[in-house]
């Protein structure tokens, strides 16, 4: 196939963002989704958006450029944008109009792709051998689909949750925690003081109780608690996006999936013996009355503690067994709470209340077809985001010299949101299942929002010259818990393509030698395009957390 000027390769947020300003930018562009469905954990049941949901602040302030565009585009559908657009100006802080739902917008975004004929879209994954990615020094030359195509470009798009293109080009990244030693991080590594979703009543872990010989039971990890502040591989849990509704006309029954084993829930039974109260679902404002179940509604809730660890560096073949193993989990859990003779009634009939979406994934029985996978690899370059970038003065240390944070002089989006990582494990602490690992909002700690610095998105200039990766940004583990929003993959996919198109356009006009490396791209030509294009960059604009609240 003939070269193109700019591969993306992913078929996340960032991937859809960073295709479509590519192509309105006039670039020979190819969007290469590893997936049948384009639009990442948005398509996959993430309806109710993290804009505006929290008391604390209102960071819709830092929407702008592709991702306020998609939100005009989804509200048109709705018949709220004048509401949209009145938000918008004054500030006003009014989370339904940022709710949509997933089939909604897997066909606003086909439909936004196509307007654009010159993108091609391939839907083929890279080969799974050393050969997948072509190089020439620090030069990606070309890759090695599986449908057999060898796609060539002059600059490549990492795009993918898991950082599998990154891997390819022999870029480096890193799976898992940090010690806190790494990067100086107070909330780095194994969490002495896990809050969030943590036991509120003491259940034994033990097939047999009271016997720790006898082995733990399905859901704990027998692996030991460690020491606080020690770094490992564990990744926060994914989990299923699930929307569910209570309108009849469209409704799917909750059914036992096959293969349902009752004594995967043993821990949710002795959590209920316990003392301790399962949550139900709730309506959240997405429309036509649908839940966004996220994981982490209570301690016991859908977020997959431990099953999926493997997930990022996994083979294509064992991800489709984690998402069966996965599936079959989550399908019977729901099963459990509306079934299960060991739930209380009240809580059975709330959940029975609830069905499958008729309207979501007709193609997977109704049920999201991808888990959302929260953190996998994250590049590691020069400049890395940590939980300093994402702290006011003296708030991001675990001890030593207090500093002030370092401003971000090349700021491409910004970053509104408190660092956020989900539990990463389920152990036995003094006897007792511990859920341990979560961080957000952490007491006495002030976290700020902060302009994500273009050189997050490049890589080493020895180990990639033409590669931008905008959903595995360079960043710790506690770092990227402030990243990962799907509207700032978005401004980062915007990003990544404008400085493409600027290194391309450098050299055809004779500025550059040949091709221009990423690292290369000037930064005030950068900053004019993104503010040009209504781009939130400047974080001292966007408004801060009140922590009195």
């Amino acid at each position: 196939m003939a070269g193109f000027d700019i591969a993306v390769y992913g078929s996340t947020s960032g991937a859809v963002a960073a295709a479509i300003q590519a192509a309105r930018l006039g670039r020979r562009t190819v969007l290469v989704s590893p997936d049948e469905h384009i639009g990442g954990i948005q398509i996959e049941g993430l309806g109710s958006t993290d804009i505006d949901n929290q008391v604390e602040f209102q960071n819709s302030t830092a929407v702008g450029g592709l991702a306020l565009e998609l939100h005009r585009r989804l509200s048109t559908h709705y018949g709220r944008l004048e509401q949209l657009e009145e938000v918008v100006e004054k500030r006003l802080k009014v989370p339904e109009v940022w709710k949509f739902e997933s089939s909604v917008l897997e066909r606003i975004l086909a439909e936004w792709l196509a307007e654009y004929p010159e993108l091609v879209v391939i839907k083929a994954a890279l080969v799974e051998d050393p050969s997948a990615v072509s190089k020439t020094g620090p030069l990606v030359t070309s890759i090695q689909l599986t449908n057999g195509q060898s796609i060539s470009a002059r600059y490549f798009i990492e795009a993918t949750y898991e950082g599998d293109f990154l891997t390819a080009a022999g870029i480096t990244t890193v799976i898992g925690r940090e010690p806190s030693s790494t990067y100086n991080e107070s909330l780095a590594g194994v969490r002495a003081d896990t809050r969030y979703t943590q036991f509120d009543v003491p259940v034994d872990p033990y097939i047999t109780p009271g016997d720790a010989s006898s082995g733990v039971i399905y859901g704990v990890s027998s692996e030991p608690f460690g020491n606080p502040g020690d770094g490992d591989t564990h990744l926060q849990a994914y989990s299923y996006r699930l929307p569910l509704t209570d309108v009849e006309g469209n409704k799917a029954p909750i059914t036992k999936p096959e293969g349902y084993n009752a004594s995967h829930y043993e821990l949710h039974r002795r959590y209920i013996q316990a003392g301790g109260k399962l949550y139900t679902p709730r309506l959240k404002g997405v429309p036509n009355r649908k839940t966004d179940l996220i994981g982490s509604e209570g301690v016991l809730a859908t977020d997959l503690l431990g099953m999926n660890d493997d997930w990022p560096s996994a083979s294509q073949e064992r991800r489709k067994e984690i998402l069966e193993e996965t599936r079959r989990f989550t399908q019977g859990l729901i099963w459990f709470f509306a079934n299960d003779e060991a739930v209380p009634l009240s809580i059975r009939e709330a959940w029975s209340t609830f069905g499958y979406c008729l309207d979501e994934f007709p193609d997977n029985n109704h049920f999201p077809r991808r888990l959302y996978v929260r953190d996998a690899r994250r590049m590691v370059s020069d400049y890395i985001i940590t939980q300093h970038t994402a702290s006011e003065p003296d708030h991001g240390h675990h001890d030593g010299p207090k500093s002030k944070s370092e401003s971000e002089p090349d700021p491409v989006a910004v970053a509104y949101w408190p660092m956020d990582t989900h539990c990463t494990r389920r152990v036995v602490r003094n006897g007792l299942a511990h859920n341990e690992g979560f961080v957000f909002k952490e007491h006495d700690h002030r976290w700020k929002p902060f302009g994500i610095p273009y050189r997050a998105l490049i890589p080493r200039r020895s180990e990639g010259v033409n590669v931008l990766s905008v959903t595995c940004p360079s960043s710790s583990h506690v770092g990227y818990g402030a990243v990962r929003l799907e509207h700032q993959f978005y401004a980062l996919g915007q990003a990544a393509a404008n400085a493409c198109d600027i290194a391309l356009s450098l050299a055809e006009t004779g500025r550059g030698s040949g091709a221009l490396d990423v690292q290369d791209v000037p930064y005030d030509m950068l900053r004019e395009r993104l503010l040009d294009q209504g781009a939130a960059i400047d974080a001292s604009g966007v408004g801060k957390p009140d922590f009195s609240l």
